[in-house]
Order: structure tokens, then sequence, then C-alpha cells
């Protein structure tokens, strides 16, 4: 059964970056898509962005375009997001997740693996 875990959340200042990691474990990352998502609290979960697999692909919401950066370590089991000029607004969970079909889908529910979550907190 395979499980994801989130590490690397934590607190900074806006403008300063994070890097989380998403540690795949139980089956190879290989041939999974792998997406990130974000849920601040009193809101939904939002898509963060996803890359694909096969071709390597991808794709990222609006506010995350040139600030985020998402990249896939099949080798290492591993998903990296490196978020930049972080800001307030930023401030939520951060979700792996992964879909079955290798796809980058937008949508929460094309994925079937989950992890737990890891806080990003970003003050003024």
């Amino acid at each position: 059964q395979v499980q994801v875990e989130e590490h690397g959340g934590g607190t900074v200042q806006a403008g300063e970056s994070l890097r989380l990691s998403c540690v795949v474990s139980g089956r190879p990352l290989r041939g999974y898509g792998a997406g990130w998502f974000r849920q601040s609290q009193g809101k939904e979960r939002e898509y963060v962005g996803a890359v694909s697999w096969n071709p390597v692909t991808t794709k990222y919401a609006n506010f995350a375009k040139g600030r985020f950066t998402i990249s896939r370590d099949d080798a290492a089991n591993t998903v990296s997001l490196q978020m930049d000029n972080l800001q307030p607004e930023d401030t939520a969970v951060y979700f792996c997740a992964l879909d079955e079909a290798g796809s980058y889908a937008r949508f929460a529910n094309r994925y079937q693996t989950w992890g737990r979550g890891t806080q990003v907190t970003v003050s003024p």
C-alpha cells in the first residue's frame, strides 16, 4: 500500500522561501502523478500544482506560477515543492497526493492517496 508523508513545513517571514518534500513509501513513485494542495483555516482545499508521469509535465495554479516549483525524483521516491517569495496569504496546511493515472489533475477527487499535511505559516 502506497503512503505519502510531507516534510519541511515551518514558519517564515514574507519574502522568504521554503522547500516541502513528499516522501513516498510502500510502492515506487514511478508511474504516479503527484499533486500539491493547500488548505487555509476556514477555506476549501485548493490546488497548488502537480507533476505528471511520462511525460513529466508540471502545471500550476495561477497564484503559484513564477513563485512555486514542483519537481520529482523517482529514484528517491520524492516530490518537492519549492516555494519562493512567500506571502502571508500562502499560510496553510500543504498536502501531497498521488494519482494512479499519472496525471497532473487539478481536482482533488482525482487523487487516491493523501498525506496528513504540513503547516506553512508566513508572517508579515
